[in-house]
């Protein structure tokens, strides 16, 4: 059943609109609505609150503040406590939870928030890492650095320096489906909640913590999102514990689904990075040593600022060995939202810094990037920065099919030609790769539980501690149980993450719900089989070795025991038909305060070439082709990585591109719409979209050998934004790089033409 291309076991219920989300689940007659009221500062003390005109209003029932909660006023997922749910005494940022409406209907919620009086006390507001570091307002948590070699000195021996900086943009996830959470209160001190999120049980302990009862009250369901992308992953805390606390307080269930507008600008984002980097190189531009510091926008509390920004480090290497390396993280306080979980967790801004040294080392030498990207690759033994050990060679490999397979020479002499006749339209040409490594940095939530079910007619109910959002992981992990039994998989259901079926899980993150998820359901599923092998080979008189399980079947040597005659058989033969499985990622560890270890399980590998034309005029642009060649291992299900590869290239491209988040002097998001904030459109693709999936094996022992999809690609579209670099540069006759910041947005990719012009 692994490795076949099934549709996504929703497929029909998404494109006919059956397939239920939190928002559709029916209401209790007396149920309620939520609506927060956000402050409207950036940074200062709240003088005046008054809420009188709020609690008149038509509808409302109840109105809640800081002093209303039961437990505890935080749902930071690191403990710092540094993360209110509504704010006491103070703002740090525009946009901050202040109290929320309780009403009859949300339309009375919404407008009943907007009549609230507040006063502020003004103090010092930061909004970019660069003004946090001018003001002194220090890091949301403690930095990093990553070390091997001298490289201050290799640095000063090297042939050739280059010093520069990058600005790298943030990212809103724009999920289709917004944050939503629908609380139910039971008896005693229960509660139930159908929330849409990646991390069920963070989001049962945020409200168990704010609630002030023990876990076990609390139970949160997950049948399936509307996307996520990291923005569910402990942004939905919130929400959750506002619904909660309302429930228990009313009696009554309580619902919050905030406006687009709202959801844009209380909740965190992908964080902005401003990367000054410096590269010491050979006249072959082989690297000889590179240091740089990455300042991230990390806002107004740590949230997952720690990893993103250690993750940033991880992959400020891409595929790249530098034989002496500093690697610095900043993580900056800023008064502007809590930047959080996106895609890719800090790598993709890190790979973007090791593209632009490698862009600045071609440009400096006069050769084709492609060549200087050869020329430092990882090889096997090699060390990265943070000291594990390089154990293959996947991507000299697929440099080579990719650059046969897309015809890379002949096209971008057909682009050296094309710009050197001149002319208003440029075209640019690049072949990047990515090199992701797959794991938790944090190694404890590398573990997944997960339950299934054999019922006595031969069906069978799975659950584990993943959730889905449209990725397709509940497909994969129902294939990789219906292959464990060799049976149809239409036999296997998978009913909606609960934390009460399996406890403790870890956030569906890290590209790793898969692997994790997929691993522990295979031991439940071994183990309901032992059971089995037992049990026949006892009652059908045959040895132990000789039971196998055969598509439709259980053979007993060479008698043929049909599926549900066997589990029936072994049901009134009182045989145990259930299992809990659970698995950890062997290997990994790391020291963050030596920054060595082996963090990551193994890389996930791809390159993809993209091409490009540019208006020299205009600054706008279009995406000709792009061809990707990616790894995914052996693939569990085909569609479906292709369909993830496809979807992350372009999102990626969408970050380096379209999508600018944009803060006024005074604070204020302006970019809260989608009529202000753009994603790619689907005449955004390339014209030409070739995808292929590497023929390759997982080297490590995962759940049919396969690698994580999730991610990795998402790095892929930055071969968009060199091909961009590379049109611009031709203005200059590529003697200079083009040192775009990022998004490229057309009014930057003219500013960089006009900069460069002769």
């Amino acid at each position: 059943m692994t490795g076949r291309s099934i549709p996504h076991e929703s497929a029909a219920l998404h494109v006919t609109g059956q397939a239920g989300y939190a928002d559709d689940l029916p209401l209790p007659a007396d149920a309620l609505h939520a609506c927060l009221g956000l402050s409207e500062c950036a940074h200062g003390r709240i003088a005046r609150l008054d809420l009188d005109a709020v609690r008149a209003a038509p509808g409302v029932v109840d109105v809640l503040t800081a002093a209303d909660l039961p437990g505890v006023n935080d749902v930071s997922p690191n403990g710092l406590g540094d993360d209110p749910i509504l704010a006491d005494g103070v703002v740090r940022f525009w946009g901050q939870p202040l109290f929320a409406v309780i009403a009859r209907t949300r339309d009375q919620a919404r407008r009943a928030a907007r009549l609230a009086g507040v006063d502020y006390d003004p103090l010092p507001h930061v909004l970019t890492p660069q003004d946090a570091q001018a003001a002194g307002t220090g890091y949301v948590t403690d930095p990093l650095t990553l070390r091997r070699g001298d490289a201050e000195a290799d640095m000063a021996r090297a042939p050739h320096r280059i010093s520069g900086r990058i600005a790298i943009g943030g990212q809103d996830h724009f999920y289709l489906e917004g944050q939503i959470a629908l609380a139910l209160p039971g008896e005693g001190d229960e509660v139930s909640l159908f929330v849409s999120t990646q991390h069920p049980s963070e989001v049962q302990h945020m409200v168990a913590h704010a609630l002030n009862v023990a876990s076990h009250a609390v139970t949160v369901s997950v049948r399936r999102m509307g996307g996520g992308f990291g923005g569910k992953e402990t942004q939905m805390n919130l929400f959750a514990c506002v619904a909660a606390i309302a429930a228990k307080r009313l009696g009554r269930a309580v619902k919050i689904r905030p406006d687009r507008d709202d959801d844009m600008i209380a909740t965190g984002k992908r964080h902005d990075f401003v990367v000054d980097y410096q590269v010491g190189f050979d006249d072959q531009g082989r690297i000889a040593a590179v240091q740089a510091d990455l300042a991230a926008r990390c806002g107004f509390s740590a949230d997952l600022s720690g990893p993103v920004t250690d993750r940033a480090l991880f992959h400020a290497d891409n595929a790249y060995f530098y034989p002496s390396v500093r690697l610095s993280s900043h993580p900056m306080r800023t008064n502007t939202v809590s930047n959080t979980a996106f895609r890719g967790f800090g790598g993709p801004q890190g790979v973007l810094t090791a593209e632009r040294m490698i862009e600045e080392i071609a440009y400096a030498t006069g050769r084709d990037t492609l060549a200087v990207r050869r020329a430092n690759l990882y090889r096997p033994g090699d060390l990265t920065p943070y000291h594990q050990q390089i154990e293959d060679d996947l991507l000299p490999g697929l440099f080579d099919q990719l650059e046969q397979g897309c015809d890379y020479a002949a096209r971008r002499q057909a682009v050296l030609d094309w710009n050197s006749r001149g002319g208003v339209i440029r075209r640019g040409i690049a072949l990047t790769p990515v090199k992701f490594g797959i794991s938790f940095t944090a190694t404890h939530f590398n573990q997944a539980g997960a339950l299934v079910h054999v019922y006595a007619d031969g069906s069978i109910a799975l659950n584990h501690g993943g959730t889905e959002m449209g990725q397709g992981l509940h497909t994969k992990v129902a294939q990789v149980v219906a292959d464990a039994f060799q049976c149809p998989l239409d036999r296997v259901r998978i009913t909606a993450t609960s934390t009460g079926k399996v406890p403790n899980t870890s956030a569906t993150a890290a590209s790793s719900g898969t692997d994790l998820n997929g691993m522990a359901a295979l031991d439940a599923a071994d183990q309901i089989k032992a059971r089995l092998v037992a049990f026949v080979a006892e009652r059908w008189q045959c040895p132990p070795d000789q039971v196998r399980f055969a598509p439709g079947q259980i053979m007993a040597g060479d008698t043929a025991i049909p599926w549900e005659q066997a589990i029936r058989a072994a049901y009134m033969a009182r045989v145990h038909l259930s299992a809990a499985g659970f698995y950890k990622t062997p290997k990994i560890h790391w020291d963050r305060a030596t920054g060595k270890g082996r963090p990551f399980y193994y890389f996930a590998c791809g390159a993809a070439c993209s091409e490009v034309a540019v208006d020299t005029l205009t600054g706008e642009y279009r995406i000709l082709r792009s061809d990707i060649l990616h790894d995914v291992g052996r693939s569990l299900n085909p569609a479906l990585d292709i369909g993830q590869i496809e979807g992350a290239f372009v999102q990626g491209a969408g970050w380096l591109t379209s999508e600018e988040l944009w803060w006024s002097d005074d604070g204020r998001l302006r970019t809260h719409a989608p009529s202000t904030y753009k994603i790619p459109l689907a005449s955004d693709r390339p014209r030409i979209f070739n995808v292929a999936l590497a023929d390759s094996v997982n080297a490590e022992p995962t759940v049919g050998r396969s690698k994580a999809v999730g991610e990795p690609p998402f790095m892929l579209g930055i071969s968009v934004f060199e091909a961009i670099g590379h049109a611009v540069a031709s203005v200059a006759d590529y003697a200079r790089a083009p040192r775009l910041d990022a998004p490229a947005t057309p009014e930057r990719v003219l500013t960089a033409i006009e900069r460069l012009r002769p």
